[in-house]
């Protein structure tokens, strides 16, 4: 590179001195309402459809036997009603493989706004398909429903990230990502409280329960329309400047957007040339293929470390520490939300602590908490206090899961890759999500049943390598521009390029 060129991208290398002093205490109110907005109709559904299908488990397995009665004249074996049970839970993971699938191309051609206000229309569809299975006896539309509800939720989970990541200032990336796993929590918990028999858990209210999933879709279509697109989308895959402008005069205020402002545009800049990738294009890219093992290893550790697993014991950990069966769902509840308090001071630590130490130590923990699990159900019998014990380890799991894993890897798939790379690194991630998620629904049980409570020790070995690989090869990308952070991982992408074929695409090349 001639000196000219250096000089040019000076400010891509090194942070100057303004830069690394540049902090914003809080978020502007215009953006914390931006991000409620965003997630309400997103990720807020993911955790609410988890949630929401296991109260009416048994009342819907009596419409579908009163349902098959009446076509057929006799009853569904018990197999098949299994079977059909199993597909309308398990199918919500299809819809979200489609959901991602599309995400990202849609976030492209309609913009990551536009993208959350049309997938509002699966939400409404699918409330629309399950609250009339009952009045029209078709348990079929339950089936049709959940597999709607799971595109959704895949479009959502794919793309709000997107939205969050480019409205944020670089100082506050990391408190605002963390809305989409705060809001995760939060449609858990929603989902689990409404489910009480209290609310709507009775037998003559799950077709209601079900189609509740269409008031966050009116909320969201109600409020999103009042803030703007994402600014680097205008900017830089429009090239709408006075609309990034004023997007940025209103979600960072008057203060404080120049300095975001030359951030986009130095982006811009850096990408004249480059149109958004696909995701087969990724996966030849030697510029961005470190980047690419990393959210793929994180993304299937998020569902193979051990989170269901604890979940699946929960209710054996209750009784034996003397819960009463009707009190179960309260104890559920409790879980709920002590996941949605990690996430919410997760939110609060990482931009002190930073993404490396949160998600490093989150591992660790799990970790730790996996062996002692394994103890203290291996001698549940042995002492009146061992199922306090594991009772206690459930909730610690789960407050190191949300302290770290949960709440920084989606952050970090937004981090790690510029404007052009970024809606396919989204879909590859959440393809490798509900393909883990996928897996893991369908060989637990085996797991489980082969190895009972010794099955923590595989889920000790998955936590403790993705620990190691965090800490060896994992940069912290607090408080860096995406650009700044793409430089940390170019001279080792550039070493392990050359190995193929002595060279490759860099993010500085100066011949765009």
């Amino acid at each position: 590179m001639t000196k000219e060129n250096v000089d040019e991208y000076q400010p891509l290398l090194f942070k100057d001195e303004k830069d690394t002093k540049r902090t914003v205490k809080f978020p502007n109110k215009s953006l914390l309402l931006a991000v409620c907005a965003a997630c309400i109709g997103g990720t807020f559904q993911y955790g609410y459809n988890i949630s929401i299908i296991n109260a009416p488990t048994t009342y819907v397995h009596d419409f579908i036997n009163q349902t098959w009665t009446e076509r057929y004249q006799k009853d569904i074996s018990e197999d098949f009603l299994t079977l059909l049970w199993s597909t309308i839970v398990s199918i919500f993971t299809l819809g979200g493989l489609i959901g991602v699938s599309i995400g990202g191309a849609l976030s492209v051609r309609l913009g990551r706004k536009g993208t959350l206000l049309t997938n509002n229309i699966f939400a409404l569809m699918a409330a629309l398909l399950m609250g009339l299975s009952y009045p029209t006896g078709l348990f079929e539309l339950l089936i049709i429903g959940r597999l709607i509800t799971g595109i959704n939720a895949g479009i959502g989970i794919c793309v709000q990230p997107l939205y969050l990541g480019e409205i944020a200032p670089t100082a506050l990336r990391g408190i605002t990502g963390m809305g989409t796993s705060v809001f995760i929590t939060i449609g858990i918990l929603s989902g689990q409280v409404m489910g009480l028999k209290e609310l709507l858990g009775r037998e003559e209210h799950w077709p209601i329960l079900l189609s509740t999933t269409c008031v966050p879709a009116f909320l969201q279509l109600l409020i999103l329309p009042f803030f703007p697109e994402s600014p680097r989308y205008l900017l830089i895959d429009k090239g709408d400047e006075e609309g990034c402008k004023k997007a940025l005069k209103q979600l960072h205020g008057m203060a404080s957007f120049d300095s975001e402002q030359e951030d986009i545009e130095k982006e811009r800049n850096n990408l004249v040339g480059f149109k958004a990738k696909k995701p087969w294009e990724l996966f030849t890219d030697h510029s961005v293929r470190l980047q690419l093992i990393t959210i793929m290893l994180l993304n299937t550790a998020q569902q193979l470390n051990g989170i269901n697993a604890i979940y699946f014991y929960a209710d054996y950990v209750f009784r034996q520490a003397g819960i009463p069966d009707d009190k179960i769902p309260y104890a559920t509840v409790g879980t709920g939300a002590c996941e949605c308090l990690t996430a919410l001071t997760c939110g609060l630590l990482i931009e002190s602590l930073g993404r490396k130490v949160l998600i490093t130590g989150g591992y660790m923990l799990m970790s730790i908490c996996c062996i002692l699990f394994t103890l203290t159900i291996t001698f549940q019998n042995a002492s009146p206090v061992f199922p306090y014990l594991s009772l206690a380890c459930i909730f610690a799991f789960i407050l190191s899961f949300g302290l770290g894993p949960g709440g920084v890897t989606n952050i970090l798939t937004t981090e790690l890759f510029t404007q052009t790379s970024r809606p396919a690194a989204y879909m590859i991630a959440g393809s490798v999500n509900w393909l883990s998620f996928f897996f893991i629904s369908m060989v637990f049980p085996f797991i489980v049943i082969g190895l009972k409570q010794y099955c923590f020790l595989v889920f000790l070995a998955v936590c403790v390598l993705v620990a190691t690989y965090i800490f060896l090869i994992v940069p912290e990308t607090k408080n860096k521009t995406f650009l700044e952070i793409q430089n940390v991982f170019r001279s080792t992408n550039k070493r392990m390029a050359s190995s193929d074929d002595g060279g490759g695409t860099t993010l500085l090349a100066t011949s765009l």
